[in-house]
């Protein structure tokens, strides 16, 4: 039967056998719905059929996103794959999105631990298909690329039209930067404009376009949404940990990377000097997974 007590919220479990080795490590949108659905009848993954006879236990981690679950899935494959597991990694291509004020320039670049490039570099994301669609959405509200002063004949007629001139620059420019760093201000403008971009097509009959508009309205919150397991300037590696009623629950962060995670039992007395390492900003997460892992256990 599947555990109780599992959050409807986006985060990584863990599958494990009698032996206390990691059969599966898998994402979720919704932790509960899906943790569930192996004890169904497995249509589309059969050959997981075998495996779930031999789970003895399942773990769990709640993230701040879908897009951090999916970071922190991919951290802990390529750290260590589980038998059940095809894919060291995943499937999505980690980018970062340049930002080049000279150039007057938005564009997608893959990402490499310790690559250089010039310009302002935000991320990194996973999947090159929604970054590219957020870039699309960045563009049609804030049209950076139509303010260089060295337009061709083609460009320079669409920013006539669209009423766009080397002077906006500025302001596009801040508005792309405020997404881009999670600003309250420049996605409410974003998402705003592309609401109403969306709407406009669908009130004259575009649903192509105003579904296309609404697909770059949910890849700007994917790329807006809290994800800090994996970052592209590495603090000091240390360490998370959270107790809970005698489980003490560990993250490790390695160059810039949540990329391990486990759990034992612990007295409160042996766990105090552990939870003195944890960084303040990481005390909630640790905190409500330790507290989710005793519930589990």
């Amino acid at each position: 039967m599947p555990p109780t007590g599992l959050p409807a919220a986006p985060g990584v479990y863990r599958f494990r056998d009698g032996d206390g080795r990691a059969l599966y490590v898998g994402r979720a949108t919704n932790l509960r719905s899906r943790v569930a659905s192996y004890w169904g009848d497995l249509r589309d993954r059969r050959h997981l059929r075998r495996m779930i006879p031999q789970v003895a236990r399942v773990e769990a981690v709640v993230c701040d996103s879908v897009h951090e679950a999916a970071w922190l899935e991919r951290n802990l494959l390529e750290r260590s794959k589980p038998r059940w597991n095809r894919i060291r990694g995943g499937l999505e291509v980690p980018v970062c999105i340049r930002v080049d004020p000279v150039a007057a320039r938005v564009e997608l670049v893959h990402w490499r631990p310790g690559a250089d490039h010039p310009g302002l570099i935000f991320g990194p994301y996973l999947g090159g298909n929604q970054v590219r669609l957020a870039i699309s959405g960045l563009d049609r509200i804030a049209p950076l690329r139509y303010t260089s002063e060295r337009l061709d004949g083609g460009l320079r007629d669409l920013a006539r039209i669209r009423g766009v001139t080397p002077a906006d620059r500025v302001t596009f420019l801040a508005t792309i930067t405020d997404v881009l760093h999670r600003g309250a201000e420049g996605l409410r403008t974003v998402r705003d404009g592309l609401a109403l971009l969306r709407d406009k097509a669908a009130g004259n009959l575009g649903f192509e376009l105003a579904a296309r508009i609404q697909e770059e309205i949910e890849a700007v919150d994917w790329i807006a949404a809290d994800q800090r397991v994996t970052t592209l300037a590495p603090p000091p590696d240390h360490d998370v940990y959270g107790w809970s009623d005698g489980l003490l629950v560990r993250f490790q962060m390695r160059a810039g990377r949540l990329d391990r995670w486990d759990q034992r039992a612990s007295s409160q007395a042996t766990a105090r000097r552990y939870l003195e390492l944890t960084p303040p900003e990481w005390s909630a997460f640790a905190t409500r997974n330790a507290e989710l892992a005793r519930l589990l256990s």
